[in-house]
């Protein structure tokens, strides 16, 4: 358990006016507490209360995780009308009775909030829930040292393993072939089983929608081809994007990866302490709408990475949020041709104390498979 998070959680805390926060198993417990929870049936739910010990509410079977631990546990057993009596137990050792207890809204599932509201409600004071996710994200969007370390050590593992796997490309085969051989040499290579997210292999038709599953439609000649694939080492991602060509493919498909290419260059080389989230999105989304094709450049420029795939900061251009050194995030422009042919480049960035840098250098430019 890191006690300096948990002092500047109790910091923030106070400057917000929270009097606890709750949080669910998931990135932001295991960022305070180092605590591993799978979300089940059982609920979990930690309270942090400003310079306290962390409360936390679990089932009997993972009471071993938390020995010898600075937490105060309130275990309860497998009978489910036994729960509620516990968190009630928790909620009246911290006197949380009519407080505010953030809580993070995309993390929060309806059981584990059903419960605590269930063990604060009183008939004279009401129990407020507030949005507490700025409060969180602003522990964890500038990643420290360790952090970067890990995340570096991701892009390799993610590189070395797609490398692995393009000379296996052969067309006939699927979508699903391809993304399982991809995961394959991502274990291999030395990612943690629970991978940031499944890899997304599209070709053709399909490398035009942005978040394509992995089908059985063959890879054949002329498609583009769009891999995007991440690891995780010591609990924190990467999140790369390469296109390639299945043979000889069209002239203009050459062309919006051309294209592509230089928004991402563009997006990669504006980045420094300081700059507006926005200004990383215009710089590439400038370079696509200047060739034409700005109509199909559908999403954002980039989002936020460390513990999660997607989190703060997002580079959308209406996002005025300044960028700090220790923040890292994607850059990922694309052009989608609906029901013909997509390219997507996207690579790993991380602010530095004098500008930026970037974390993946596998070769971008459009390769030619199959």
């Amino acid at each position: 358990m890191t006690s300096s998070r948990l002092s500047k959680l109790s910091a923030a805390m106070q400057t917000s006016g929270l009097e606890a926060l709750a949080l669910n198993a998931g990135p932001s417990l295991v960022y305070l507490t180092g605590l591993h929870f799978h979300l089940s049936e059982r609920p979990v739910v930690a309270l942090f209360t400003p310079g306290n010990e962390p409360v936390i509410v679990l089932p009997e079977l993972e009471m071993l995780k938390v020995s010898g631990m600075p937490v105060k546990a309130f275990p309860y057993p497998e009978n489910p009308a036994d729960w509620q009596a516990v968190f009630r137990q928790a909620v009246g050792f911290l006197k949380l009775d009519g407080k505010r207890i953030g809580v993070e809204p995309r993390q929060m599932r309806l059981l584990e909030f059903r419960s605590l509201e269930a063990a604060t409600g009183t008939a004279s004071r009401r129990t407020d829930f507030p949005d507490a996710s700025e409060l969180v994200s602003s522990l964890r969007i500038c990643k420290d040292k360790d952090e970067i370390v890990a995340m570096r050590k991701a892009v390799k593992v993610a590189q070395s393993a797609l490398e692995a796997t393009i000379p296996l490309i052969k067309t006939g085969m699927t979508e699903n072939e391809l993304a399982s051989e991809l995961v394959v040499q991502l274990l291999r290579s030395g990612s943690q089983s629970e991978m940031p997210f499944a890899p997304i292999v599209s070709g053709g038709p399909n490398s035009a929608n942005p978040h394509a599953s992995p089908s059985n439609r063959k890879i054949q000649p002329g498609d583009l081809l769009v891999v995007d694939w991440g690891a995780a080492v010591d609990g924190y991602i990467s999140d790369l994007t390469r296109t390639f060509a299945v043979r000889d493919v069209q002239e203009e498909y050459r062309k919006i990866h051309q294209v592509v290419l230089e928004a991402n260059a563009a997006g990669r080389a504006v980045g420094k302490p300081g700059l507006a989230c926005a200004v990383v999105d215009q710089a590439a989304r400038k370079v696509i709408e200047r060739s034409g094709y700005g109509v199909y450049f559908t999403h954002r420029t980039g989002h936020g990475i460390g513990m999660e795939g997607h989190e703060e900061p997002y580079m959308r251009g209406d996002n005025l949020q300044l960028l700090q050194p220790g923040m890292a995030y994607t850059v990922e422009p694309g052009i989608y041709l609906p029901e013909r042919n997509g390219v997507r480049i996207e690579d790993n960035m991380v602010i530095t104390d004098t500008g930026v840098e970037c974390l993946s250098d596998m070769p971008r430019e459009l390769r030619v498979v199959g």
